[in-house]
């Protein structure tokens, strides 16, 4: 694995005075006098830093990771620094067993997946009824029993190495009358039969995110569900993510929100320098759980937040119930409370799914731009598309359809097309701009950028369009190319700032 890299300014070089992990490298400087080649992961001031030097600082260190000692002065230039980087002050005398310790949450790659449902299996014991629901769930009804045994398994098992932590989550819904339990069993390694050992976890721990922490040698973990009583049990997802032990998902810093239906999103939020905007990014469709677009956003300088979800295979457009859709908003604007900024210093944006994402809440918030590429506007209509125009070719897009309307039919289709455009045209867009890179041959939703000049009334919005031929996954990187390019664009001629390089 990748080493954490750890950065130290003062007078003293730590690689001589701590005991530093095997899985992290310290590299001391006496004065700091340009920016690093990429960010550390870690970043520790061990004296009060020159004025000079604080730029350095700021690029050299990720938000969430900057950690000064009782050596470090309180100043103006310290305190923005700490500020804009999340960080924190550290007594002295706890810096060995935080090396020790906590330096190992701060890796620099992180991981995060969904079973596969189907290589979900049943057990044969089981004689109530399976009813597969699409790629969103299994539903099993009827008499599991008066003691818990095993009723479903994951054929897939998951590498897991020596101190190694993996957060687990668990998405299904469940009568009150059945009781559940989760089991992870890890072999040693090159065995399928020879147990090192196991995690079991009762339905009340899985009210939260449960983590198999191993301290062990490398082995593969198996993962098995129990249950018993009598209802109908649904199976949703489960999740695995390396975990860094409560400093944050998937990156130092980054915030979980969950529904009372175990529904999640999460968001990263990046000070910046402090100064508007706010750049707010939703990632676009991946089975890959995570954030998207984390180094793009940080190299504009801005203040930034990132959002993201992981529902369905890969994304379910930000869409939910009202407590779902509520909990984004909500988180968007107390970051934005944090900083103090209004709608009109903020930015939306995303590609593709994240188009979705940034137009819908955008209704809400109603920002001074949105830089959209390659936008998605009619989802049910995308869903539509997969009998003919795109048969296979985002099948997903079928399981959002039925989970936001319960069918799949024509009327499920206009439901769910509606459901954006009313919502889209009863915002007031005078005080916006609208960017826009479109596919010219799009196969998902061919008339969005049409459509969004159609519906958009309000006096005083302005738009900005380029169409570049292909279908909708043809030329990403020409999009991507513009939406920089435009967002850089934006930030010089709006807020007089220039994209740090």
């Amino acid at each position: 694995m990748e080493k954490i890299r750890i950065l130290q300014l003062g007078s003293e070089d730590w690689n001589g005075v701590y005991t530093l992990p095997e899985d992290a490298e310290l590299h001391y400087e006496e004065n700091l006098q340009q920016n690093p080649s990429k960010p550390y992961d870690l970043v520790f001031l061990d004296r009060t830093p020159r004025k000079e030097e604080i730029p350095f600082l700021h690029q050299a260190a990720k938000a969430y990771t900057l950690f000064a000692t009782d050596h470090v002065a309180q100043n103006e230039e310290t305190d923005w620094l700490l500020c804009s980087r999340k960080g924190r002050y550290i007594n002295q005398s706890d810096i060995q067993e935080f090396l020790l310790s906590e330096a190992r949450n701060y890796f620099p790659k992180p991981y995060g997946e969904k079973f596969d449902l189907l290589k979900l299996a049943v057990s044969r014991d089981f004689k109530g009824s399976i009813r597969w629901d699409g790629n969103y769930r299994v539903c099993l009804g009827g008499d599991f029993g008066d003691e818990l045994h095993q009723i479903v398994f994951w054929r897939n098992n998951i590498p897991v190495f020596q101190g190694q932590c993996i957060d687990l989550w668990l998405e299904y819904k469940k009568d009150p009358g059945i009781r559940i339990a989760l089991t992870a069993t890890q072999f040693v390694r090159g065995t399928i039969s020879e147990i090192q050992q196991k995690w079991e976890f009762s339905e009340e721990e899985l009210d939260q995110v449960v983590r198999m922490d191993n301290q062990m040698p490398e082995g593969a973990v198996f993962l098995s569900l129990s249950a018993m009583g009598k209802g109908e049990l649904q199976i949703i997802a489960l999740h695995d993510r390396y975990s860094r032990r409560g400093h944050g998902h998937f990156l130092p810093g980054g915030d979980r929100y969950v529904t009372s239906e175990r529904e999640e999103v999460f968001c990263y939020f990046d000070p910046g320098d402090l100064k508007p905007p706010l750049n707010v990014y939703f990632s676009g469709y991946k089975t890959l759980e995570g954030f998207e677009g984390y180094r793009m956003m940080r190299k504009l300088g801005c203040p930034f937040l990132l959002v993201a979800e992981a529902r369905l295979e890969g994304g379910c457009f930000y869409m939910g119930s009202e407590e779902y859709e509520e909990m984004i908003r909500s988180a968007i604007l107390g970051y934005m409370q944090e900083l103090g900024f209004t709608s009109d210093q903020v930015i939306f944006s995303g590609l593709s799914m994240g188009t979705f994402g940034a137009l819908y809440y955008g209704c809400d918030i109603r920002p001074h731009a949105l830089l959209l590429g390659k936008p998605l506007a009619n989802i049910g209509t995308v869903a539509a598309g997969e009998r003919l125009l795109r048969p296979g070719g985002f099948p997903t897009s079928l399981d959002v359809l039925k989970y936001l309307h319960g069918s799949a039919d024509m009327k499920a289709v206009k439901k769910l097309d509606a459901r954006f455009w009313d919502k889209f045209d009863t915002a007031d867009w005078g005080r916006s701009k609208f960017i826009v890179s479109y596919m010219m041959e799009d196969d998902y939703d061919a008339t969005a950028y049409a459509d969004l000049l159609k519906h958009l009334h309000s006096d005083g919005v302005q738009v900005y369009g380029k169409g570049i031929h292909g279908r909708h996954n043809d030329d990403t990187q020409a999009i991507v190319n513009w939406f920089v390019s435009q967002y850089e664009k934006i930030l010089d001629e709006d807020f007089s700032r220039k994209a740090e390089t």
